[in-house]
């Protein structure tokens, strides 16, 4: 009971954390979905990319259920899933993140959270594991990037949140007052403390 539960929650949460990524590009041009917006060169569309290819690393070859998409091996990963190449489409990565999602959620409805998995880049003693370890490190590998693409959109427009029917209206003079007493405290304690 308790099985079913658990892996209907994290599922659930996955399905929720994807569709927030994938709504921080809404709106955007193809540059500003595509710039980099961190001396790292991070950027929202290579963030949605690079969830991709972990979702179906994680959710296919750990489990012997390859990804029907072409991935190249694990131990010649070069850092190009972090970025969109010039050839490559908004339309393009997106749609291969939507098709992990199937093959990521016909992995997790078919098997039991201990099914067995290998995850051969993770550590001694750790690479053999299970569909809850793995459904687990996914869902905060997919939250911890969705929470880099809340940032990284306020950056551009100032839109925030989870879900564009919680978006609210932005309030310039409201948000320009809040950033300035969080700037003021900031001061008077670095003033207060000399470091």
């Amino acid at each position: 009971m308790i099985d079913a539960f658990a892996k209907d929650d994290l599922h659930k949460r996955l399905r929720r954390d994807r569709e927030a990524l994938l709504w921080k590009l809404d709106g955007l041009s193809e540059y500003d979905a595509r710039r980099p917006l961190t001396a790292t060169g991070t950027n929202l569309l290579g963030l949605v990319k690079h969830v991709a290819t972990v979702e179906a690393w994680y959710f296919g070859a750990v489990f012997d259920r390859p990804s029907p998409e072409p991935l190249g091996r694990w131990q010649d990963s070069d850092g190009s899933d972090l970025w969109a190449a010039e050839g490559e489409t908004r339309d393009q990565v997106v749609a291969f993140y939507r098709r992990t999602w199937e093959h990521s959620d016909a992995t997790i409805n078919e098997l039991a959270l201990d099914a067995p998995g290998h995850v051969p880049w993770w550590p001694e003693p750790r690479p053999n594991t299970n569909l809850f370890a793995v459904m687990v490190h996914v869902l905060v590998e997919s939250v911890r990037h969705a929470g880099h693409a809340d940032i990284l959109r306020e950056s551009l427009d100032g839109r925030t949140g989870v879900r564009a029917e919680n978006e609210k209206q932005i309030d310039v003079e409201a948000r320009a007052a809040h950033r300035a007493r969080i700037e003021q405290a900031a001061r008077s304690a670095q003033r207060s403390t000399g470091l």
